[in-house]
């Protein structure tokens, strides 16, 4: 097994705190309303939404795969940082083992906030991982981000 892992970072003018709160806490009913092209929807399998917590997500119609389950790892709202991983479906295929994301939310400069993100893809065996792959992902996360963000400008009082 391998390991590639590789980093990214989204600046929004949303505050930290809100931006978590979206992003991250209200995710499973926000991103099927602002996205349902990805995401169709999300379904708690087990646990409470805090780490060991298991979820069934379930694409869109303009999606190249139908299912995936996430593990949460751990969630510190104070801190604002969640970690999970893509533990089944057919995103992982044959290639890989597992997808761990460690996302951390923090203050910008400008008044907004920096979201940072840590990728890790396990492979099964030795895989080589493309940069067009790993640049695809990136813009998955981004445009996801980005659609998140757009709701909260459009509408302040949300979240």
């Amino acid at each position: 097994m391998g390991v590639v892992s590789y980093d990214s970072e989204i600046t929004t003018p949303i505050p930290p705190a809100k931006m978590f709160k979206a992003a991250v806490l209200d995710a499973d009913n926000l991103i099927p309303k602002v996205l349902p092209q990805a995401i169709k929807s999300v379904e708690v399998l087990e646990g409470d939404g805090g780490p060991g917590t298991v979820k069934l997500i379930t694409f869109g119609e303009g999606s190249h795969y139908k299912t995936m389950k996430q593990k949460v790892e751990s969630l510190d709202k104070e801190n604002l940082t969640y970690c999970y991983s893509i533990i089944e479906g057919d995103v992982l295929g044959t290639t890989f083992e597992k997808i761990s994301n460690e996302v951390k939310i923090i203050a910008s400069p400008e008044g907004g906030s920096v979201c940072k993100n840590t990728s890790k893809y396990f492979t099964i065996g030795e895989v080589e991982i493309t940069e067009e792959k790993i640049k695809a992902g990136k813009e998955k996360a981004s445009e996801m981000f980005k659609a998140i963000e757009a709701h909260l400008l459009a509408n302040p009082d949300a979240c």
